[in-house]
């Protein structure tokens, strides 16, 4: 699979491979059913996919879009799904391809999903709004669980910190929540000198202020499948559905939270089926 940077030493499992939180025994076989010790029922589970990058040139963006629909739509089918959120890069530097990938693929999806803005959407709060009915930074709420959705780039693609006050406002109003989730396709940390993300050290701070805030989750480097940490507080990524490099497979993450509010994570190598770095928090 093409990369468009070397990735030092072994990637994300150099890094996090120190760190991991306990492995839950979950696998998925060739049909995506699983099994897992804890039997609790579970009040939440979700998928999240990222970088589509739909109209990408010399990519077979089609074929990888409809086949993250079919993917998800089959899990949901066996294993029920939620919600899914699509962090990121629907398209590839043509928001003018927006309704068409809402149309023709997102709205087939067989559970509500909610999307926020990558680098390559070139979108702002109006052209998310006119898209998808919502802005480019926002929440959800799903009984005492919330979710904290904000973009992390400009209209021509620049990477910029999210809105720190818009977030604080958030986790303070959800304050009483058991459990709140960010999600920013853009992560706020650079871990490595080349990582391509961004250093902001006010979005970490609120992260690490918020005893509820349990974790994040990013898409936009295709390489990454796993998890790093800030201090002890975890970073998920999701690998990618499009683009030309990246894993060499075509993944999705779920997460779990069962009745006693213990949440699992793993990520789903869609293209070949198992599970992939799976996790409990």
């Amino acid at each position: 699979m093409t990369t468009r940077r070397e990735f030092i030493g072994t990637g994300l499992a150099g890094v996090a491979a120190l760190t991991l939180l306990p492995a839950v025994n979950t696998f998925a076989n060739v049909t995506n059913d699983y099994k897992r010790n804890n039997k609790n029922k579970l009040k939440l589970r979700f998928a999240l996919a990222s970088d589509i990058h739909y109209g990408q040139p010399e990519t077979d963006y089609a074929l990888h879009t409809g086949n993250m629909v079919k993917w998800i739509n089959a899990d949901h089918a066996k294993n029920h799904l939620d919600m899914v959120i699509i962090n990121g890069d629907l398209v590839h530097n043509r928001p003018d391809l927006l309704p068409e990938i809402k149309t023709n693929y997102l709205d087939k999806l067989s559970v509500p999903y909610h999307t926020i803005p990558g680098n390559h959407d070139f979108a702002d709060a109006a052209v998310w709004q006119k898209n998808f009915g919502y802005e480019d930074k926002y929440t959800v709420e799903f009984g005492d669980i919330a979710f904290v959705l904000a973009n992390t780039a400009d209209t021509k693609g620049t990477y910029v910190c999210p809105d720190n006050a818009f977030i604080k406002a958030s986790l303070d109003k959800f304050a009483d929540k058991k459990i709140v989730f960010v999600i920013l396709h853009i992560a706020p940390f650079k871990w490595q000198k080349d990582d391509f993300f961004v250093d902001c050290p006010e979005t970490i701070s609120l992260l690490h202020s918020y005893p509820n805030v349990k974790a994040t989750f990013h898409g936009h480097d295709h390489l990454l499948d796993g998890v790093r940490y800030t201090g002890k507080f975890p970073h998920f990524f999701d690998s990618h559905i499009g683009g030309n490099w990246g894993t060499d497979y075509k993944g999705y993450r779920i997460v779990e939270v069962d009745e006693q509010n213990a949440i699992y994570t793993y990520q789903v190598n869609a293209s070949q089926n198992p599970v992939l770095n799976s996790n409990k928090l």
